[in-house]
């Protein structure tokens, strides 16, 4: 029940994550950060098998910190998310062939099962946000979600979401969709935690956990 969304606001882009680790119908915990700094100005929010989620945000946060140092010069926001989608090409075209059996019955699939949200803010373009699927789909967006809480979360952005919205109004947003998926989500994660980029860098805006705001709205 993986819940990643987020928004291209005036000059900022926002990303949000649930938090739970979570395998069949245990939970293992509550407090995972789903939303990686890549570097000082990007930020990747990822969902999918818990395993190719870390490892491959890993590796692509490395490897960025790589082209840096060899460079001396960061990576573009759309450099990133080109890189990254051409490694997730990459890696899907190495899968063995075989014509006459479908991928079910061979036990085969895509080596990095995981969706990726990269929001990153450049001097030139201004903040930017990229949606990147598991088959390699790469597409700039105002806004995006991936996992089960995307069908509240779209659909409230897509009546409230605005290109010019403040950090503020954005933020209110966010909320807005969090609220709307521990409503509607049959088994809805209970934490969120809230991450902006804009030119003054990526940085943790805050967590959104379920008893502590229960306590704070009956104060």
């Amino acid at each position: 029940m993986e819940c990643v969304f987020g928004l291209v606001g005036n000059g900022f882009a926002i990303v949000a994550a649930d938090t739970s680790a979570v395998h069949s119908i245990l939970v293992h915990k509550n407090n995972e950060d789903k939303i990686m700094v890549l570097d000082s100005h990007k930020l990747i929010a990822a969902s999918g098998e818990p395993g190719d989620r870390v490892q491959f945000t890993e590796y692509v946060q490395k490897n960025v910190s790589l082209y840096q140092f060899r460079n001396g010069i960061p990576l573009t926001t759309a450099a990133a998310a080109n890189f990254t989608r051409g490694e997730l090409a990459t890696a899907l075209r190495k899968v063995t062939s075989f014509p006459t059996l479908s991928y079910e019955l061979r036990g085969v699939r895509n080596p990095y099962s995981v969706n990726i949200l990269m929001a990153g803010y450049d001097k030139e373009a201004g903040a930017s946000l990229y949606y990147i699927d598991y088959i390699a789909t790469l597409h700039k967006v105002d806004k995006g979600a991936f996992g089960y809480g995307s069908y509240f979360s779209l659909s409230t952005m897509d009546r409230h979401y605005r290109s010019d919205m403040s950090v503020e109004e954005a933020i209110e947003l966010v909320d807005k969709c969090i609220l709307e998926i521990r409503s509607r989500l049959v088994i809805a994660p209970p934490n969120f935690v809230i991450k902006i980029v804009d030119k003054d860098g990526a940085r943790e805006h805050a967590w959104r956990q379920s008893v502590q705001d229960v306590t704070t709205a009956s104060v």
